[in-house]
């Protein structure tokens, strides 16, 4: 029966959500990826891109959800207007997949090809694109399913476009396999010894310490975001942050973003002062999430220091959409929705990592780590990550999990610890091969007191970035093209 509406896609998609995290079921994403392979290896390049479409569709409607969470629980917007804009920036995302599939298609190529270079390259190019257009949202790339699986042992490699390249070449094997095509010893092979070079990468040490342990405390206040800008409150979240401040002996104490919900220039000085006095006191450093601004009309979503190092400061640069900045074309629902401090202006790139407490700090903020050639950037002057989040703007939804996976690839692509404190979870400490050493509950109060190490050296994703696999991807579909275009004029 033909599947006229695209519902098999489209259920295929969203049911590879659950590769990612939470579940991190990845080889749910292999089957999936192999069907969507098995859907494209014959089909014409319309056919194709509608049911990559279709795919990209439930994909993202089931795996960012949570804007949804933000626009209409606590933003205040009208459920259908919120379900609206929500559906329409995912079949906007869903045009990138849908893109890949045109495009592998356009190429004439046998099946083993196809499945297992044509439509990775394709599918690589496309996350990548995504990762920028329009400022970017490179939220579930494929290779974030692989977090916590053999293959993210190439992301010091490669970063997560890499992984992203591979799952595709390995759902195109079981493809393969499953189809019982010629030279299935060798496709067994070929999958056996991708799986194990992912293991064995992961043994491989990219990095040294740098200098001693550090004590460091993160701290998670759990501010129901619908109270975090009620004035009446304000008081109390002050409290509740120096009284965890100060139950710490920890030579860097790490806040989270906004921890402070008043722009800087309008919070209590005496309030600062009792702050910078817990840093002194402990002999380090203090980071602080509060907002800054220079006018009315340029502010910005900022972490500060206190302590006994300079003052430094360091500003958002990429910002959430619909949260922090309206995409363009949706301006409308700036009119319609009741998000506080929702147009913020961009800090500027290529800031300095902060030198606190012995160590050097590249610090992000939220949605920021999403971007691993922006943190790699920042590398290897950078000894740490440190990662200042509130996600309380999607709510008990899938987005704190899938956050705390993105947080662990930066820690492998970099191979750098990386220590992530947030407003209601998930406030983490990440080593650098990506193993969570410890963590808080979400929606608690509490401070996770942990030891972190720096570390110093690059991987050969931090000197490359993410240009070896895009230029290899277009080479894959460069000579593709040129081989078959020889045959056809033959």
């Amino acid at each position: 029966m033909r599947d006229k509406w695209g519902l098999a896609p489209f259920i295929a998609g969203a049911l590879t959500v659950a590769a990612f995290a939470p579940p991190g079921f990845y080889p749910l994403a292999l089957a999936t990826l192999a069907w969507l392979v098995h859907r494209w290896r014959d089909a014409p390049p319309r056919q194709c891109f509608w049911s990559g479409f279709a795919f990209g569709l439930g994909l993202f409607l089931a795996g960012v959800s949570w804007v949804y969470v933000s626009l209409h629980e606590f933003g205040d917007m009208p459920a259908a207007l919120a379900a609206f804009a929500t559906l329409a920036f995912c079949a906007f995302l869903a045009l990138f997949p849908a893109a890949a599939g045109w495009l592998q298609a356009r190429i004439p190529a046998a099946d083993a090809i196809r499945a297992c270079l044509l439509i990775p390259a394709a599918w690589t190019l496309a996350e990548w694109l995504r990762s920028w257009v329009l400022t970017g949202f490179p939220w579930i790339s494929l290779g974030y399913a692989a977090i916590g699986w053999p293959l993210q042992g190439y992301a010091p490699i490669g970063g997560v476009f890499a992984l992203s390249f591979l799952t595709l070449a390995l759902a195109g094997l079981v493809w393969l396999l499953a189809t019982r095509r010629a030279g299935a010893r060798y496709w067994i092979v070929l999958a056996a010894a991708l799986v194990a070079g992912g293991e064995a990468l992961q043994h491989v040490e990219w990095s040294s310490p740098a200098g001693g342990p550090l004590s460091a405390a993160l701290l998670q206040g759990n501010i129901e975001q619908s109270l975090k800008f009620d004035p009446a409150r304000y008081a109390h979240t002050l409290e509740t942050y120096a009284h965890l401040a100060e139950a710490s002996q920890a030579r860097l104490v790490i806040f989270p973003e906004t921890a402070v919900p008043r722009f800087l220039d309008r919070v209590d000085r005496g309030y600062l002062r009792r702050l910078d006095a817990v840093a002194q006191r402990n002999g380090g450093d203090l980071l602080l999430g509060v907002p800054t601004r220079r006018s009315d009309e340029e502010f910005y979503n900022s972490v500060i220091t206190l302590g006994v190092s300079p003052v430094q400061a360091y500003h958002k640069v990429h910002l959430v959409p619909f949260g922090e900045f309206i995409p363009p074309g949706f301006a409308w629902t700036l009119r319609a929705v009741n998000i506080p401090m929702s147009d913020f202006s961009r800090g500027k790139p290529g800031q300095r990592v902060l030198a606190v407490a012995g160590q050097r700090v590249a610090v992000n903020i939220c949605y920021e780590d999403a971007f691993g050639d922006e943190i790699a950037a920042q590398l290897p002057d950078a000894t740490l990550l440190v990662n200042v989040s509130n996600v309380a703007w999607f709510g008990d939804s899938l987005a704190p999990a899938q956050h705390l996976q993105i947080a662990r690839a930066r820690a492998i692509e970099t191979a750098r610890m990386h220590l992530s404190a947030t407003n209601t979870g998930i406030t983490a400490v990440i080593d650098r091969d990506g193993t969570v050493r410890a963590r808080l509950p979400q929606f608690e109060e509490g401070r996770l007191e942990t030891t972190a190490q720096g570390y110093a050296g690059a991987t050969p994703y931090v000197s490359w970035r993410d240009w070896p696999v895009v230029v290899m991807s277009l080479g894959v579909l460069a000579a593709a093209a040129f081989v078959a275009r020889r045959k056809g004029s033959r």
